[in-house]
């Protein structure tokens, strides 16, 4: 029998389930959650968002002993370097207490730890979103009190990324990538070495706005805003993130009445959808620069990708950097279990929390 491999990923106001065999998906289930269950400390949480996978799981007519593995979604922790994490008490530990931020992802990790823990199999983690593989030289900024940090869609990236070099017949560590992921936020990444040495911190607000983002400002303006007392730190915060780029002009993130209100002749809208393809585009073409230009692809992935309006505005601005592969969508489940995979199979190891650096090695002369 294949590898049987169990994938939890909670959100906000839902958890994500899947179950898989080999690379053979048995099913996902989006499991939504009553506002009164989700509010309140996240740790308080774990007992019922594990409870309710585990009725998924009965319902479904799972035999838990058959799992291989059970998988969790990263959560926020120190940064790491890349790849497929053993849940461990240090991890744990980190993860409860919110050490390094608390979000809902946390939770991924601990309950994966909790299911394997009762029927005596491994849990893990894949790729959270602090992997952090950037360059020195990527790092600095002309503010000696503030440096860069990698904060981005890792999960995904890395995913489309070896899923891009296994069609291709080239390791990922041989290949030259410029991978953008599109959705509520947007990061670009640029891959070379089976490494990100360089992306936008989409979650602070760097790079192309998003349908939610408000993306990288004029500094000056934006300090002057900050301190015209006119907003509070929360509310300043919020305008960056949840309520910037797409919804603060439109109203809405929803790129699909975005696309129906300019097929509507929505003149804004139009040109709004306009200018974050150009910003989009403008960011990709800042990750050739990083690449010396020899770029194998250019990876189009996330939600957004599915828009064919998008991609165009995008891809006849930065087509003569490269080939243009859409993979469209963020199979974050699949991507979880893809990770473990490669573990079970001996392709790759996993690795040990608490016992990485973060990649420090000076790259400037191979880019």
């Amino acid at each position: 029998m294949s590898e049987r491999i169990l994938a939890i990923n909670p959100g906000s106001t839902s958890t994500k389930v899947g179950l898989f065999e080999g690379e053979n998906q048995v099913f996902t289930k989006t499991l939504r959650h009553p506002a009164e269950a989700v509010t309140g400390p996240l740790p308080k949480q774990l007992e019922m968002r594990r409870g309710v996978v585990l009725a998924l799981l009965e319902e479904e007519g799972v035999e838990l002993k058959a799992l291989t593995a059970v998988v969790g979604r990263g959560g926020l922790l120190k940064p790491l370097v890349s790849g497929t994490y053993e849940v461990n008490e240090t991890m744990k530990k980190d993860l409860l207490e919110g050490t390094f931020g608390m979000h809902a992802s946390n939770m991924g990790g601990l309950i994966a730890s909790e299911i394997g823990a009762a029927i005596g199999a491994k849990a893990y983690i894949v790729d959270p979103v602090v992997v952090d593989e950037l360059a020195p030289v990527a790092r600095l900024t002309g503010m000696p009190e503030i440096e860069r940090k990698s904060i981005f869609h890792a999960l995904n990236q890395k995913a489309v990324s070896k899923r891009y070099a296994k069609e291709t017949g080239v390791p990922y560590e041989e290949l030259r990538l410029i991978v953008a992921h599109m959705g509520g936020g947007i990061t670009v990444g640029a891959h070379i070495g089976g490494k990100v040495v360089d992306v936008n911190n989409g979650l602070d607000g760097e790079g192309p706005f998003s349908p939610e983002r408000a993306g990288s400002l004029p500094v000056g303006q934006l300090v002057e805003l900050c301190y015209s007392t006119k907003y509070k730190v929360g509310e300043m915060k919020h305008k960056i993130v949840g309520g910037g780029g797409l919804v603060a002009h439109l109203g809405t993130f929803d790129a699909l009445e975005i696309e129906r209100r300019i097929e509507a002749g929505d003149e804004q809208a139009l040109s709004l959808y306009q200018a974050m393809g150009y910003r989009i585009a403008k960011e990709i073409a800042a990750q050739g620069a990083v690449l010396a230009g020899k770029v194998d692809a250019i990876i189009l992935t996330g939600g957004l990708a599915y828009s064919d309006l998008l991609m165009k505005m995008i891809e006849e601005r930065i087509s003569y950097l490269g080939s243009v592969v859409r993979i469209p969508g963020e199979d974050e489940l699949r991507a979880l279990s893809e990770g473990v995979l490669r573990v079970l199979r001996g392709e790759e190891e996993a690795k040990e929390y608490g016992g990485e650096t973060r990649w420090l090695e000076n790259t400037t002369s191979s880019f």
